[in-house]
């Protein structure tokens, strides 16, 4: 969709968000594993021995630092029980808002995930899906990019890599 930028007075194209259908964790399950496993446009329940986990669909939207555009992201996110049963409950609610703790639950392009990142949750039912903020003082590369901003360049090449437009 062409539009003209009311920042720098352009005429632009939206680029496409960088969408990950389902959480890390449920693209690794086994055939056997995936009937303990449900999943839905927007929430995903997986059932193991040890216990349940619980995910949402979320949005995070990247800072671009040299272009009035932002890159935004279709991630999962984990939550407690008692958070994902709340939002679940308040699913329709279109005055519900709420904050969670939540875990990133997708390996976002050129970063090394040895852990999850750790990310605060804002339902605002108003808004549509929930967005993420990573916690800022979590010492990890893609958390300092979130906060200071990514090159256009950077983010061309990440929208190149999903659109199948680069091998890299």
């Amino acid at each position: 969709m062409k539009y003209i930028c009311k920042c720098c007075g352009e005429e632009k194209e939206d680029w496409p968000a960088i969408v990950y259908n389902a959480p890390i964790f449920y693209s690794d399950l086994t055939e056997e594993e995936l009937e303990n496993a449900e999943l839905t446009s927007d929430l995903c329940v997986i059932e193991d021995q040890e216990q349940t986990h619980r995910f949402i669909r979320t949005v995070m939207v990247q800072e671009v630092a040299d272009s009035c555009q932002d890159l935004e992201y279709g991630v999962w996110v984990s939550l407690s029980e008692k958070s994902f049963n709340e939002y679940v409950e308040n699913y329709d609610n279109i005055e519900f808002e709420a904050g969670y703790f939540g875990w990133l639950s997708n390996y976002l392009p050129d970063y090394d995930f040895e852990e999850s990142i750790p990310v605060n949750v804002i339902v605002n039912n108003k808004m549509g899906r929930p967005f993420i903020y990573p916690h800022e003082d979590f010492k990890h590369p893609f958390v300092q990019d979130f906060y200071n901003g990514i090159s256009l360049e950077e983010a061309e090449r990440r929208i190149d890599i999903v659109l199948g437009r680069n091998k890299n």
